[in-house]
């Protein structure tokens, strides 16, 4: 044991004086060069030669480059044409809510609340939409595209043409108005375009084509609306006021009424008040908060009502209106229309008789006093009409000064 410890210690003691033997056997380094900069700082020091090149810069490469995507990449004309509109129209599309106070059997009221859609047409804040939508309310409140929400008030209704005029008084808006183009010349199959809020949701979009024109529907007071367009495209509630557009975004018609099976949702026939009759009366509204409508001033029974008066009266005609009254300084009095001076017993009934027949104005068939007020409907004070009359059996004609109708 002793002598493998000796053997060990031995080893040991050789392994490092080999290691020092080494050390010391080392050359020194080299001592620095004394060079002129040592002495003199003002030396100018040459470069000292590479003796190994520098490694090639990192290549710089250009910005990667960005395809740029056009937005009607991949789409037809068609469907440029619907976005455009739709972009540029829907910010003077509004959606209206109006507030109503009903009672219970308590008399307890009971708030109600319904909603539409409207056009903005001026920067003023003015909007136009339908009767039906603001009727009766006690409040209302017009929210833009931005979903700010503004008080509005009415400015002037028409329920004859189912349209009302509202307006926005708060200040900093930015409105948008859409032009009004024109419903003269329209053509069955033409394309149109209907922006609305159904069901209360904001700006949406609805295309289809003229699938009729000249229709006529009734208003909620009765009157009846003639020049109505008809579409197919969806006028689903909440659309009511909104714009019918054409292909340029101009607005030729404001959706005022739908017909739909219930079982078909909606899908249906829709129907625009024209822009002619939204242009009048709209600026009628604004300037005097009515509509100046014009008047003959006369009273009439329709033949068509009573079978065998025409017989009776040995008129050559039993459709138009017989005169019964003439009202004093009327434009039918001072235009010489004759009224009842009479009356025949026609069943159990004495029917005034002896006046003037009214068969057309305008040469426009008159069948009724509804074609009469409907016939006079876009005429303005002072204008001048043709009345086609059967006068003791004999056809004249003549001419009248339409007035504003009194009140």
């Amino acid at each position: 044991m002793k002598s493998t410890l000796r053997v060990a210690l031995l080893a040991s003691i050789i392994t490092a004086a080999l290691v020092y033997a080494a050390l010391e056997s080392r050359p020194d380094p080299p001592s620095p060069v004394s060079t002129a900069a040592d002495t003199d700082p003002t030396a100018i020091i040459p470069p000292t030669p590479l003796t190994q090149p520098l490694p090639d810069p990192e290549p710089v490469l250009p910005p990667p480059r960005v395809e740029t995507v056009e937005p009607d990449s991949g789409l037809s004309l068609d469907e440029r044409n619907n976005i455009e509109i739709y972009q540029r129209s829907s910010p003077g599309v509004v959606n209206i809510t109006s507030t109503t106070v009903s009672y219970d059997f308590f008399l307890r009221p009971i708030p109600e609340s319904g909603s539409g859609s409207g056009v903005v047409i001026d920067s003023q804040g003015r909007i136009v939409t339908n009767y039906h939508v603001i009727e009766n309310a006690q409040r209302l409140e017009v929210t833009l595209s931005d979903f700010s929400r503004h008080p509005a008030r009415i400015v002037g209704v028409d329920p004859s043409n189912d349209l009302a005029v509202i307006q926005v008084d708060t200040n900093g808006v930015q409105w948008r108005p859409i032009p009004f183009g024109s419903s003269t010349g329209l053509q069955v199959g033409q394309k149109v375009l209907a922006i609305g809020n159904p069901f209360g949701l904001e700006g949406t979009l609805t295309t289809g084509v003229i699938s009729s024109l000249g229709r006529s529907i009734e208003a909620t007071n009765g009157r009846v609306i003639e020049g109505i367009i008809q579409t197919d495209a969806a006028i689903n509630p909440g659309n009511s006021g909104g714009p019918l557009l054409n292909a340029e975004g101009e607005v030729i018609g404001i959706n005022s009424a739908i017909i739909s099976p219930s079982s078909m949702g909606s899908v249906g026939i829709g129907f625009a008040v024209p822009v002619e009759t939204v242009n009048r009366v709209s600026s009628d509204l604004i300037t005097y908060g009515r509509v100046r409508r014009v008047y003959i001033g006369f009273e009439g029974i329709n033949l068509s009502d009573w079978q065998g008066l025409a017989e009776v009266l040995n008129l050559a005609t039993n459709s138009g209106v017989l005169i019964t009254n003439v009202l004093t300084g009327s434009p039918a009095a001072e235009s010489g229309l004759i009224g009842a001076k009479g009356s025949v017993r026609v069943g159990n009934y004495l029917i005034p008789a002896g006046g003037d027949v009214v068969v057309s104005i305008d040469g426009r068939k008159v069948t009724s006093m509804n074609d009469v007020s409907t016939i006079l409907e876009p005429h303005q004070p002072g204008a001048r009409i043709e009345l086609t009359l059967l006068r003791n059996g004999q056809q004249i004609d003549t001419h009248l000064t339409l007035q504003e109708e009194p009140g």
